[in-house]
């Protein structure tokens, strides 16, 4: 219950967030800006459907339908953010590595074609997964009453091998961009002098903190294999292991986002 009231509490953080980014103009014509309010959105969702399903645990059960709706959002909103933190760090890189194309990279038009693509590419481990079980399931399972969890979701024992692939290759690209955009913000870093090597380092730590935060993205993407093998020895330490999953690969990487971007902007803060 106590981790529950935090997660309301980073809720609010966030819908106090999105309300001032809708409220001044400048953030509409900043990439940055833009992409952190994808992600905002993104955890906000998470961390609602993750508190209907506490209290769907506790309390009450819920309809197959609706139990595949919210898997779905779920599912997509999981991978969004951590290929959206992917985004914003090679934003941070055209910023500082290619600032004379950073207008043109950048500008609102490839913003949008940039959403596009990262809500495309975070739908197909979705699609994958859940085609599975929509061609095999029946019509009368939808109906069913009961607890709502992604095991519901699997029918046959490769499916948790084949996610495990997809999740893995997504890892590998994501962690190839971020440490390649590190690396030339660095050695500019080193190389630059005066205001220019103040805003480079400004630049580095947020790509840090970005990477940071990603990285706890992707270790939850191994979670539901983790739990699986650690289910098979123990049933007792699975539900830990679960529960610590839950907390530092689930919730934390969603309520740090308002704290990286957010509360350390001052545009958030001027009237």
């Amino acid at each position: 219950m106590l981790i529950q009231v935090f997660v309301v509490l980073f809720l609010c953080i966030n819908l106090l967030l999105i309300t001032t980014f809708f409220s001044k103009d400048v953030f509409y014509t900043t990439m940055r800006y833009i992409l952190f309010a994808v992600t905002l959105m993104s955890d906000s969702a998470v961390l609602q459907i993750n508190l209907m399903l506490f209290l769907n645990v506790r309390y009450f059960t819920i309809q197959m339908w609706f139990c595949l709706i919210l898997y779905i959002i779920s599912s997509l909103c999981m991978v969004v953010t951590p290929v959206t933190l992917t985004a914003m760090t090679l934003e941070r890189y055209v910023a500082i590595c290619l600032p004379l194309r950073h207008a043109e990279l950048c500008s609102p038009r490839s913003t949008l074609h940039g959403i596009l693509i990262i809500y495309s590419l975070s739908s197909l481990p979705c699609i994958s997964f859940l085609s599975i079980f929509l061609a095999s399931s029946s019509s009368a399972s939808y109906t069913q009453s009961g607890t709502c969890a992604g095991e519901t979701f699997i029918i046959y024992t490769w499916q948790g091998p084949l996610m495990s692939a997809i999740n893995q290759f997504y890892f590998l690209i994501m962690c190839i961009t971020v440490v390649f955009s590190y690396v030339k913000i660095m050695r500019l870093a080193k190389a630059a002098s005066g205001e220019d090597k103040k805003s480079t380092w400004r630049g580095l730590r947020t790509v840090g903190l970005h990477a940071f935060q990603q990285l706890l993205c992707l270790i939850q993407l191994w979670g539901p294999f983790i739990e699986a093998a650690v289910f098979k020895i123990n049933v007792l330490l699975s539900i830990k292991v679960r529960f610590f999953n839950y907390i530092t690969f689930i919730l934390a990487p969603r309520c740090l986002s308002p704290l990286i971007y957010g509360l350390r902007d001052e545009m958030f803060f001027m009237p």
